[in-house]
């Protein structure tokens, strides 16, 4: 009764100060039909109160989205279903369901009386322009008398979860120069299978399984040696995504770094469906973790999420591809560099691996003098031309440019190689000249 009592509305309110006013009024005069008055005024809020308190109907809630993972920019359908489990009917009933602030504004529904077993469904559609993964609940009932003088809010504890993921752009085939699978497994494979005497060892490190330690190559190298582990044969593509906010400008969804995300996830996806094996760098290191990234569904879950960083460089991703042992080909997409980035970033890569740079001029992003456009048309030459010296393919981007656009710029400096192809059930064709 108490909680009844604490929903009692404007008008409610208004008519037991009424009745009280009355009631005094009534007392001082000595009118007996005031008193009257006060009590029909005092006592019409506390019915309401009661009736409204006593309330057993039960309710279940139901709400599926359709789809629950969308692009930016892309609308989705939430749909509500009510049914009414008890076996008393329902009066009338005010929905909201709560939704952030970016999907729109919170919807509102009235539904009438809701029979025993009946169900109601309603449709509301939601849209954001930005990516991230958004909780849409719980619904909140509010129970209104008849005469509006009591209203009590009722929440339901289910939640929904909506992730609006980077737009993914379809993207041509690039060719590789070298072999299909460039992560280095061809050579520890033909090794392994020469004997135990010629297997593929490297150092050891902090954390590895001293059964792995390889003694005859330990005493002919004069320092601990493990055995390699032997993958099998499978394309590998590692991406690398600058989060550094000091290398990005603009803001919210035509940003740089929206631009890069964008780009990441259509080249994870593009990789994903031809049958490679997708790591993801950023600039704090090896991202996404214990993560199939080869599962498109993961990779843009992960990057729907993904923010920039305070990270002053790129020395996390530096060390993290010098530490890779299955980097594969590189696809990198890069916001503004320094001469001393750009150096570290190239000498992580040998001339025979294939490592494509997107490198973004964030500063035609924002507005410039012409004297600090020159300057910044000067660094990012520097760079682009620090990646190019240590045969990267470098792609350079700019404001306005879209990525099905300058992707297939990431050709211009190959060699006669293979191209990444798909045959029609979704696998990759056989590939000329390949060394498998």
């Amino acid at each position: 009764m108490r909680a009844a009592l604490s929903g009692l509305t404007t008008r409610g309110r208004c008519l037991l100060a009424a009745g009280v006013a009355a009631a005094f009024c009534a007392a001082v005069l000595g009118e007996r039909d005031l008193l009257r008055v006060a009590c029909f005024l005092l006592a019409l809020p506390l019915v309401a109160a009661g009736v409204v308190a006593r309330t057993r109907f039960r309710l279940s809630c139901a709400r599926s989205l359709a789809p629950a993972r969308v692009p930016v920019g892309q609308p989705t359908e939430v749909v509500l279903r009510l049914e009414n489990v008890s076996l008393l009917p329902t009066g009338l009933l005010l929905l909201e369901d709560e939704v952030p602030y970016t999907l729109g504004g919170r919807p509102r529904f009235t539904i009438d009386r809701i029979g025993p077993t009946q169900h109601r469904t309603v449709r509301y559609p939601v849209r954001s322009d930005s990516r991230g993964r958004y909780q849409i609940g719980p619904l909140r009932l509010r129970l209104a008398d008849p005469f509006g003088l009591v209203e009590l809010t009722r929440s339901f504890s289910a939640v929904d979860h909506l992730t609006v993921v980077p737009a993914v752009y379809p993207l041509s085939s690039v060719r590789l120069s070298g072999a299909w699978d460039s992560g280095g497994e061809s050579v520890s494979r033909s090794v392994a299978i020469r004997g135990d005497d010629d297997a593929a060892t490297r150092e050891y490190r902090n954390g590895d399984d001293l059964r792995k330690v390889h003694w005859r190559s330990t005493a002919r190298a004069g320092k601990l040696m493990v055995r390699r582990e032997e993958r099998p044969w499978q394309s590998r593509l590692t991406l690398l995504l600058d989060t550094r906010a000091r290398a990005h400008r603009g803001d919210g969804p035509g940003s740089s770094f929206e631009w890069s995300v964008s780009a990441i996830a259509s080249a994870g996806v593009h990789a994903a469906r031809i049958g490679y094996a997708v790591h993801l760098v950023s600039d704090a290191g090896r991202a996404a973790e214990g993560a199939n990234l080869a599962d498109e569904g993961a990779l843009l879950d992960h990057l729907a999420e993904v923010a920039t960083s305070r990270s002053a460089g790129l020395d996390a991703a530096v060390a993290a591809l010098r530490r890779a042992e299955d980097a594969g080909t590189l696809v990198a997409v890069l916001g503004l560099l320094d001469a001393e980035q750009a150096a570290a970033l190239a000498a992580t890569r040998a001339p025979t691996d294939t490592s494509i740079a997107l490198l973004v001029d964030a500063t035609t992003w924002v507005g410039l003098a012409p004297r600090a456009r020159a300057e910044a048309e000067a660094a990012y030459d520097a760079s682009a031309e620090t990646l190019t010296r240590a045969s990267w393919r470098v792609v350079r981007v700019r404001h306005g440019d879209s990525l099905p656009q300058v992707w297939p710029r990431a050709n211009e400096r190959s060699a006669a190689g293979p191209v990444l192809t798909v045959d029609g059930a979704g696998r990759p064709e056989p590939v000329v000249g390949s060394g498998r």
